[in-house]
Parts: C-alpha cells; structure tokens; sequence
C-alpha cells in the first residue's frame, strides 16, 4: 500500500490559496475554496502536522459572501484569518 504523500510545509509569508471542497473551519457551510493570502503563523508542535493561520488578501476580503464578516464579529473571530491545515493549501507560484 502506497503511503500517502505529506504535503511540503509551508512557512510563514508563503502565499497560498484554499483548495477544492474546503470550507470555513468555524462555519462548514461556508466555502472558502479558492480564497488566497499569506501564512501569518504556524500552530502545533514538533512532531505534529502544524496547521496555517492564513491572513486573507485583500482581493479575498473584498469578494467575501455576504454577512460573513458579521457572522465572523458575532461569533468573536477574525474574519481576517483563518486556521487550516497543510492539506487544504497550495502554494502560489510567482
């Protein structure tokens, strides 16, 4: 059985974008795919997969669905970032 490939880590200022079928953590109804900025920090420890705090750009906070940054304010987060894990980004390129 083949294992399955750990995706590159990424570092802090690496720009990203959410891949395919992700959604908001917080909010599963929520779909963020496609929504792109930077790794602002990275969580978790040594010997665990480390998960992405990922500040959006501003191209992603502009075309942000309608009520999210409300919703976000309510339930105290930070509709800024988000907390996600290595396999649901990819890098960009250039």
């Amino acid at each position: 059985m083949a294992k399955k490939k750990t995706p590159d880590r990424l570092t802090v200022g690496t720009r990203v974008r959410v891949k395919p079928d992700v959604t908001v953590p917080e909010m599963p109804e929520v779909p963020c795919q496609g929504w792109s900025g930077r790794v602002d920090k990275l969580i978790g420890k040594n010997n665990q997969e480390p998960k992405y705090v990922v500040e959006w750009d501003d191209e992603t906070i502009a075309g942000l669905p309608s009520g999210y940054r409300e919703r976000c304010e309510e339930n105290g987060l930070y509709f800024r970032m988000a907390c996600l894990s290595g396999d649901q980004l990819e890098p960009l390129r250039g």
